[in-house]
């Protein structure tokens, strides 16, 4: 009889502690299961500050070669963006992307919401401590405007700087692509790019048989500076109809205007900002000044004012392209230059009234490819 109540005892225990795990687990699946479904539910925290925010997304990055050949770390979700030109300011504005514009340089002036953005000062020399303080996740720079020396002071503090470098309008292309993969927007990438290389085609085949306008396309007027073959601009003039007279490897060579008369130019083309404000009265002066009144083009009134998007490795760029080619080619369209893009600063000496010009970077530009100009001749002179 002991030992039967023993068992019973025994068995009765081990039923009352079976019961109890079995409850207890039932009450940690039904929590488990409650904190899934909360965290589920419940939206993704977000850190407060842009610190905290650039702090979580480089915890995934991808390697990266840049186009001049710098290799880096970037996020792979990238949130805030310092663009240190105008061309790379309009790009992420065409793209759609201003929203992760954190901020930008005096210069980035188009779109007109770009004035709006915090700057960091000057594109030649940026503040690095005002471009840290905005704790972007990539810079984007060029070669077009910035210097070298700002990439590597960034670089060399830990913030990716990705540096474009386009020397034809396909090269411009592929930056852009290039800058919508690294922010996350390939397909809108795709898109804008597939649209701007049709209208370069539709270009192309309006203008493929019809003869070259020459041209002098001048960055500086004193010391006068042209484009090189290799320069984005050039190529740009050629998707237009026309091809610079100037036959040089530098990017921004120096010429005299003894060479400018020996070559006599169809077309002198300035651009609408790099010089100022008196351009209208200028231009139409260059008849009464000695060496220019000897050109063939001036007497005849080709001197024409181009957008300063000419100055932009841009998808703004295209626009400047076809209005340019309606200026030099009319009889291959049946639509004005005028009527095709009428804020751009564009006529031809004597044309009568035009818009106001922009207040674009055409001059930062300009004194950019002075002193790269200056560079090149100290080089060459070696």
């Amino acid at each position: 009889m002991a030992a039967i109540e023993a068992r019973r005892r025994f068995f009765v225990m081990a039923l009352t502690l079976a019961c109890g795990v079995f409850a207890c687990s039932s009450r940690d699946a039904r929590g488990a299961e409650t904190h899934l479904q909360q965290s589920a539910t419940a939206p993704t925290p977000t850190p407060a500050d842009p610190a905290a925010q650039t702090a979580a997304n480089k915890r995934a990055t991808k390697l990266v070669t840049d186009e001049t050949g710098r290799r880096m770390a970037i996020p792979l979700n990238v949130q805030r963006v310092v663009s240190l030109a105008p061309n790379l300011t309009e790009t992420i504005y065409a793209l759609g992307l201003d929203a992760k514009l954190a901020g930008d340089t005096t210069y980035c002036d188009l779109p007109p919401a770009a004035k709006e953005k915090p700057h960091v000062g000057a594109p030649q020399d940026p503040s690095l401590e005002a471009i840290v303080a905005l704790h972007p996740d990539l810079v984007l720079a060029t070669t077009s405007i910035n210097r070298a020396q700002t990439a590597d002071a960034l670089l060399k503090i830990g913030v990716p700087v990705y540096t474009s470098d386009p020397h034809t309008m396909s090269g411009m292309l592929i930056s852009t692509a290039t800058i919508a993969d690294l922010l996350g927007a390939s397909e809108q990438g795709a898109t804008l790019v597939a649209q701007l290389q049709q209208r370069l085609d539709t270009l192309h085949v309006a203008l493929r048989d019809r003869p070259m306008a020459h041209v002098l396309f001048v960055v500086w007027e004193d010391p006068l500076i042209s484009i090189g073959q290799n320069t984005f601009i050039a190529d740009a003039l050629r998707w237009a109809g026309a091809e610079s007279i100037i036959v040089a490897n530098q990017n921004w060579p120096q010429v005299s205007m003894e060479e400018v008369v020996r070559l006599q130019p169809d077309y002198i083309v300035l651009t609408a900002d790099h010089l100022a404000a008196e351009t209208h009265e200028h231009v139409n002066n260059l008849r009464e000044r000695p060496t220019w009144r000897e050109l063939r083009a001036v007497e005849l009134g080709h001197v024409v004012m181009a957008s300063d998007e000419f100055t932009r490795p841009s998808p703004g760029l295209v626009d400047a392209i076809e209005a340019l080619a309606h200026e030099l080619h009319p009889e291959a369209f049946s639509t004005s230059a005028a009527e095709l893009a009428p804020n751009f600063s564009q006529w031809i000496v004597g044309a009568g009234l035009r818009p106001a010009p922009t207040t674009a970077n055409a001059p930062a530009f300009a004194q950019f490819a002075l002193a790269q100009s200056r560079t090149e001749a100290a080089v060459c002179a070696r």
